[in-house]
């Protein structure tokens, strides 16, 4: 058999539309997954979508508010009722923020904790009940290295972050004995569109200077590619991965161990 394949399983990516979750939906469906792609944006979804039909892949656009618990129960038990079952779950979904405690408002943080801490007790609140009945099921969040290492001027990103990490190990201690693996990974800067719309906006005119100036601060002298997180997602949701749980994996070009 090919090696970290998804044939046969039916995956949900939230935040799917863009960036990091994009690269995760193109993966997944290369690798023989029937792919639900949820984005807050459905024109971003269905684009993504399209591109993996045009591929011979499979893959279903939805628009959906991981905000919105409600919404998540019913948009998750209509996939399962029209596939059948739900075999992986990646809580992409995310918003960032910059700034310390005292340029943080309070709406700012409350923002930031109804997508990235909200959003993911949503998902896993709407998707959990469905893998435990079927006795099986994998979990990937994305977390960051903010969880791990204090970052200039992120103060509620790394709150929002920490608390993804937690509900990691929660997740994997309390579901382990039903079949259900829940692991996460923690990327260091990956170049995004969010990324180029931060030094644009911030950095007008020395985009090509501040863009080598965010690379050089991960050891390898570069940032990530939104395809080598889709990678290692790939690995954890795979049956290669089957004794791997209650893990959050680094994927930092070295920045955690190699800048202290």
């Amino acid at each position: 058999m090919t090696p970290f394949n998804l044939n046969n399983k039916v995956a949900l990516v939230t935040g799917g539309g863009s960036g990091i979750g994009a690269a995760i939906c193109r993966r997944f469906a290369h690798a023989g997954a029937e792919v639900y792609v949820l984005d807050f944006q459905l024109g971003a979804a269905e684009i993504v979508a399209s591109q993996i039909r045009e591929t011979g892949g499979i893959a279903v656009a939805i628009q959906g508010d991981v905000a919105d618990q409600a919404s998540m129960v019913a948009k998750v038990q209509a996939l399962v009722t029209a596939s059948g079952k739900i075999d992986i779950l990646v809580n992409n979904a995310g918003i960032a923020h910059v700034g310390n405690v005292e340029s943080t408002t309070e709406k700012d943080f409350d923002r930031i904790y109804a997508v990235n801490v909200k959003g993911v007790y949503n998902s896993l609140f709407a998707v959990v009940p469905h893998m435990k009945m079927q006795g099986q099921g994998v979990i990937v969040n994305l977390g960051s290295i903010a969880s791990s290492v204090g970052l200039p001027d992120r103060f509620a990103y790394s709150m929002s972050k920490g608390a993804v990490e937690a509900m990691t190990y929660a997740t994997a201690r309390d579901y382990v004995q039903h079949g259900i693996r829940c692991n996460s990974i923690a990327p260091a800067r990956v170049h995004t569109p969010f990324v180029d719309g931060f030094i644009g906006k911030n950095y007008p005119g020395r985009e090509a200077e501040m863009f080598a100036l965010l690379s050089k601060t991960q050891p390898l002298g570069r940032m990530g590619s939104p395809e080598e997180v889709a990678n290692l997602a790939l690995f954890l949701c795979s049956d290669e991965a089957s004794f791997i749980t209650g893990t959050n994996y680094p994927l930092d070009g070295g920045f955690i161990r190699l800048n202290t």
